[in-house]
């Protein structure tokens, strides 16, 4: 069954109780479930479900609205509507120093980047602390969407001083598979995460709503003689990370 027959108001508006957005809503989770209404396939444009349903546009934005709310659809601006897929987590241990793309490759998923932004540019001051850096020296910056497949998945901004990446235009994939070649790649690593609540504009980046549950990864990695590799300031999904670390009980 299609969508248009299976929001035909005959089959379902007459005979129900309720609100009218009400009856909406149940029946796009009928759908839903039925598989007609597919994970991450858009729904009808509200003027098109009002057409296919008899009813007021304020009504189906209602209804909209409601499953919104309770996460079932979400909204892309100026894209519409779309079913929420079932939620895929990703276990991810904080007693191992590896790269996103690294990740991805070990649990069989293709993974890809979008630059936002990557060049030479002054440190800031949190840069000039994270890397021990002078406010007079400049630093290499990779900012990048990363996406397992076409799941946002973070957005993660890296800083490297220029002993360290010269020409940060030289990483088109792997960061630590360029830095592995130079000889910098890091052996440890100093990470703090903290729960917060999206911004605007990290939300679109991510696919999801301002406000939403994320991550926040501030991470130091270190050569072996301790100089600093890199200063890494990431942002992850909270509905798609589990991070685990193993524990061992100290010595008594």
């Amino acid at each position: 069954m299609k969508a248009p027959e299976f929001l035909a108001p005959a089959a379902w508006l007459q005979d129900a109780t309720g609100p009218r957005y009400g009856r909406l809503r149940r029946r796009i989770e009928e759908g839903i479930d039925a598989g007609i209404f597919a994970p991450a396939a858009p729904l009808p444009p509200e003027r098109e479900m009002a057409t296919l349903t008899g009813l007021s546009r304020v009504t189906v934005r209602k209804a909209i609205q409601d499953l919104v709310d309770r996460g079932v659809i979400f909204q892309r601006q100026g894209s519409g509507s779309f079913v929420t897929e079932p939620s895929r987590r990703v276990e991810q241990s904080l007693s191992r120093l590896t790269s996103f793309t690294e990740d991805m490759a070990r649990r069989g998923m293709e993974s890809r980047a979008v630059w936002l932004e990557r060049g030479i540019f002054v440190p800031s001051p949190d840069e000039v602390v994270g890397l021990a850096l002078s406010s007079a020296d400049s630093v290499a910056r990779l900012s990048r969407l990363r996406l397992a497949g076409d799941r946002p998945m973070a957005i993660e901004r890296a800083s490297l001083s220029l002993d360290i990446l010269p020409d940060p235009m030289v990483v088109t994939r792997s960061l630590y598979e360029v830095l592995e070649q130079t000889g910098n790649h890091p052996v440890r690593a100093l990470q703090k995460i903290s729960a917060i609540n999206l911004g605007p504009e990290e939300a679109e980046l991510l696919g999801l709503q301002p406000n939403d549950a994320g991550l926040k990864i501030e991470r130091t990695s270190y050569l072996q003689n301790g100089g600093i590799v890199e200063y890494t300031r990431s942002t992850y999904r909270g509905d798609a990370y589990d991070f685990v670390a193993e524990l061992r009980l100290a010595n008594r």
